[in-house]
């Protein structure tokens, strides 16, 4: 049988899974890495020490006589550069995305391209803006600047690295991966400000800033290698349902992701926190964001700490106290209207009809009842994907490796009623 290894790389948990040709996970391994400090002293991902954990991890594994690994694919986290000199060796820290931008750079960036956010589909983050960090290396650090020749975002440098590749086509060429070099789509196309969606190009201000050289061009027709992880999350409903839908992925933040909305940014969507993604396709992915999770997890904490209850006095098989319920209840249906209203900025004027949401709060039944009873027009369910992003990167390369056709049945779901 046919196997495909995805290297699913998160900023807590990095992973190795080996899938069958039914999209069962028959081999996984896990890593968490202890962080390292940049050259300012900032907390950030020890590079050395995870592509030392990459190459033992994909060597161990094809090694292994179990396996017959015939394609590889890689994802993980965005907003994050690994800048290369001339030899594909990284000559700086991974910094990390969370670091203070320095406000003057910014204020003198944003006067000087005043429609930047709309054109680049991108809210002002700093450095969650990964084009502002060659910002940042060129005017703020111009020795180290001088040393880039390419600056990759960590999916499609974990791809090739994996590999064992080198620097412009991604393998090394005995390897039976793959011949195709990485495509940058995905992460291109996530809030980077790099990306113009309107032209479908990369925006002027990064050629007026000498950047175009260091960037992976997207190659048409090329294959989705080294993919953002909230794209590839995205591949098993893509691969599975044909109806229009919204996938509403929920943890610390609630995104609601449409593909199927296909309508420009407007300058109030990106007042509210909407974005675009980008698709392995090239094709705009319209977000709306709501910071649900930390909402949630704030609410309970202050019920909790009034009525002297445990944290998780919600979760329990026997009900809380009638106040601490009364609380609760009236906590989810304030989040439920909130996500209401993230929900309608994704869905636009696009035709969806079914509502699917993934992640901490499906398994919420305030929150899934109470998304149902206000959307009695849609259909709304809770949705399960064992694995979704590292299945959605193994997905994605369907064609390369797996003869059979992909099964009906990776996603389970439950509907909830108005």
């Amino acid at each position: 049988m046919n196997h495909c290894l995805v290297l699913d790389i998160g900023k807590t948990n990095k992973k190795a899974l080996v899938f069958d040709e039914h999209y069962r996970v028959v081999h996984e391994q896990n890593a968490r890495l202890p962080e390292t400090t940049d050259d300012d002293g900032f907390p950030c991902e020890d590079l050395p020490l995870l592509e030392q954990w990459i190459r033992d991890t994909v060597a161990e594994i094809q090694r292994d006589p179990r396996f017959q690994i015939r394609a590889m694919n890689a994802t993980a986290y965005g907003a994050s550069f690994v800048h290369l000199d001339a030899d594909a060796v990284p000559v700086a820290p991974l910094y990390n995305y969370l670091k203070p931008f320095p406000a003057d750079l910014l204020e003198w960036f944003t006067k000087t391209w005043k429609t930047i956010g709309l054109e680049t589909a991108s809210p002002l983050l700093g450095h969650l803006n990964s084009g502002l960090q060659l910002l940042w290396l060129k005017h703020r650090k111009p020795e180290l600047f001088r040393q880039i020749k390419r600056s990759l975002h960590l999916p499609e440098w974990v791809f090739r690295v994996g590999v064992g590749g080198g620097f412009t086509d991604g393998v090394t060429a005995s390897h039976p991966v793959s011949k195709t070099a990485t495509n940058p789509s995905t992460s291109l196309g996530c809030h980077t400000m790099l990306w113009d969606f309107r032209k479908n190009d990369f925006h002027e201000w990064v050629r007026s800033e000498g950047l175009i050289n260091l960037l992976s061009q997207p190659v048409a027709g090329a294959k989705p290698l080294g993919l953002h992880d909230s794209s590839a999350a995205l591949i098993p409903y893509l691969a599975t349902f044909e109806e229009p839908f919204v996938l509403i992925s929920t943890g610390t933040w609630c995104i609601s992701l449409n593909p199927f909305n296909q309508e420009p940014l407007t300058e109030a969507e990106l007042e509210e926190d909407c974005l675009c993604y980008l698709s392995w396709t090239g094709k705009p992915v319209k977000a709306a964001r709501y910071f649900g999770g930390n909402e949630h997890e704030k609410g309970v904490k202050a019920i909790a700490e009034a009525l002297g209850l445990p944290e998780n006095f919600y979760t329990n098989t026997e009900p809380g106290p009638a106040e601490a319920m009364v609380q609760y209840a009236a906590l989810m249906d304030e989040m439920v209207q909130k996500q209401l209203a993230s929900l309608q900025l994704a869905l636009g004027h696009s035709a969806v009809r079914r509502i699917f949401v993934d992640g901490g709060f499906a398994h919420n039944d305030p929150y899934m009842q109470g998304l149902a009873t206000a959307l009695p027009h849609l259909e709304v369910y809770a949705a399960e994907v064992a694995q979704a992003t590292a299945l959605g990167a193994a997905l994605a390369i369907h064609r390369d490796w797996n003869p059979q056709p992909v099964p009906t049945s990776l996603i389970t779901l439950k509907r909830y009623l108005p």
